[in-house]
Parts: structure tokens; C-alpha cells; sequence
């Protein structure tokens, strides 16, 4: 049979896990003011999205680029066999 709540909740906060004293967290001490941009992190942002984006297309024209290579090299390939 269970024990009752009232003696489980005893024996849970005996074991000191769980205490119902009241701590602030340093991440919420204070509310966030809207009103003043952090602009550290606002160019931050934008910096990375930005530099991702630059190597979004570098990679994209280098992608484009081997395939033109391999489509031409293959064209050559299948125009030779086609000789014979």
C-alpha cells in the first residue's frame, strides 16, 4: 500500500533535493529593458547571418562550377565512345 502524500513529501524534502526556500536566478534578476539595444549582440547577429549567407553562395558557385566540369567532361567522354 502507498504511504500517505503528506509522509512521502517529508521524506522527499528530508532528503534535501527539494527545499521551498526562494532563490533568484542570476539569469532573471532583473527584467529586460527594450528600450536600450544591446547593439554587441544585434551585430553579432547579423555579422554571422550575413557571414553564413556569403558562404551559402561561395559554396553554391563552387557546387555549380563541378558540375559544369563533370557535364562537359562527360559530353566528351560520350561524344568519343560514340566515335568508335
Amino acid at each position: 500500500m502507498a504511504p500517505p502524500l503528506g509522509l512521502a513529501k517529508r521524506l522527499f524534502l528530508a532528503s534535501g533535493s527539494l527545499s521551498y526556500t526562494l532563490t533568484r536566478s542570476a539569469f532573471i534578476a532583473r527584467k529586460p529593458d527594450y528600450t536600450k539595444p544591446n547593439w554587441g549582440k544585434i551585430g553579432l547577429t547579423f555579422g554571422t547571418t550575413v557571414a553564413l549567407w556569403v558562404l551559402l553562395f561561395k559554396q553554391h558557385n563552387e557546387d555549380v562550377m563541378e558540375y559544369e566540369r563533370r557535364r562537359e567532361e562527360r559530353e566528351k567522354h560520350d561524344a568519343c565512345t560514340g566515335c568508335s
